[in-house]
């Protein structure tokens, strides 16, 4: 089930407040401010593609902007990375006192953690893909520098990045939750590659490069195997041939201990698919097992205590669309 919204009804004067709630809701908190005298139209449409969120805009002239106010209003939403795909009309965004104009075709990034605005002189399309920033397994110096970078569609790796996330946003609504999943995993996977190859090249000597590298392979081996019960520190380690307490030293830096992140992400799937409604949803404990939990009891201790209320308090809340 996704999400789509339009101004076509609204009351005129309250046109561009409405999309701008629309907006902030789907996306992250955003200030809207129309570029045209009349009354604003826009159009929004959203879907969850696993922990993928993908966005289409299109609207009247407007400017988008991020403030370091609306950041602080919410200081545990967690970090995306984005990317905008232009459709039609131009777009100029700001971050980091950098500026990129992207031209129909193009695309250009950005992080939410960071103020940035961005401005629509004309009348626009654009698809909007938002991933947890923890999934790319990038340095926080790669993404600052790759910020507020446009990419044409002959450029670096513009011809193989640029058609799929087109192909992506129009089919993203017909994907089974198994299928989305995995192409979440291929989202984030060639949005790394993006900042790895806007960022500054490195000297492959220089210190902690290998390390980068390695945390991010475990991640997408943790991505992999996480609904296997027996995934341990003990198991990663043994499948990239190190010790256990040097897996844990390298994600030292990562704010999170490798159980953790099993844990976490083990639950992020859970609660997923429980918000999901069906006729044949699956019962509360398949849905554990499927993820790894093997003690139903356990599951549930570590659900509430992650979300606040039981699984199957969970599942009856009104998600709308889960994530």
């Amino acid at each position: 089930m996704g999400v789509r919204v339009t101004t076509a009804s609204v009351a005129d004067g309250d046109r561009a407040a409405f999309w701008s709630g629309a907006v902030s809701r789907s996306l992250v908190p955003l200030e809207v401010h129309p570029r045209t005298g009349r009354p604003f139209d826009g159009l929004l449409e959203s879907h969850r593609l696993g922990y993928v969120r993908i966005s289409t805009l299109e609207a009247d002239a407007a400017r988008l902007s991020r403030t370091a106010a609306l950041i602080a209003r919410a200081p545990r939403s967690e970090p995306q990375v984005g990317v905008g795909l232009q459709v039609a009309g131009r777009a100029v965004l700001e971050q980091d006192g950098r500026r990129a104009e992207v031209p129909p075709g193009g695309l250009v990034l950005y992080d939410t953690a960071r103020p940035y605005a961005v401005d629509y002189p004309e009348r626009f399309r654009t698809h909007l893909f938002h991933v947890p920033r923890r999934m790319l397994g990038v340095p926080e110096r790669d993404l600052r520098h790759a910020s507020a970078t446009a990419v044409g569609p002959t450029e670096g790796c513009g011809p193989v990045l640029l058609p799929f996330l087109g192909v992506l946003a129009a089919s993203a609504h017909s994907f089974p939750a198994p299928v989305g999943d995995r192409l979440a995993g291929s989202v984030a996977d060639l949005f790394g590659t993006l900042i790895a190859q806007l960022a500054p090249a490195r000297e492959t000597d220089e210190p902690g490069a290998q390390n980068v590298h390695l945390v991010q392979r475990v991640r997408e081996y943790v991505d992999r195997h996480l609904g296997e019960p027996d995934l341990s520190p003990e198991r990663i380690a043994q499948a990239h041939h190190i010790s256990v307490r040097y897996l844990h030293r390298l994600f030292e830096g990562e704010g999170v201990t490798v159980s953790r992140l099993v844990q976490q992400l083990r639950l992020e799937a859970c609660a997923r698919e429980l918000a999901r409604r069906g006729r044949t949803a699956p019962t509360v404990s398949a849905v554990a097992q499927r993820w790894g939990f093997v003690n139903p009891a356990h599951f549930s201790r570590t659900f509430r205590a992650a979300y606040g209320v039981s699984p199957r308090e969970w599942r009856s809340l009104p998600h709308g669309e889960p994530g």
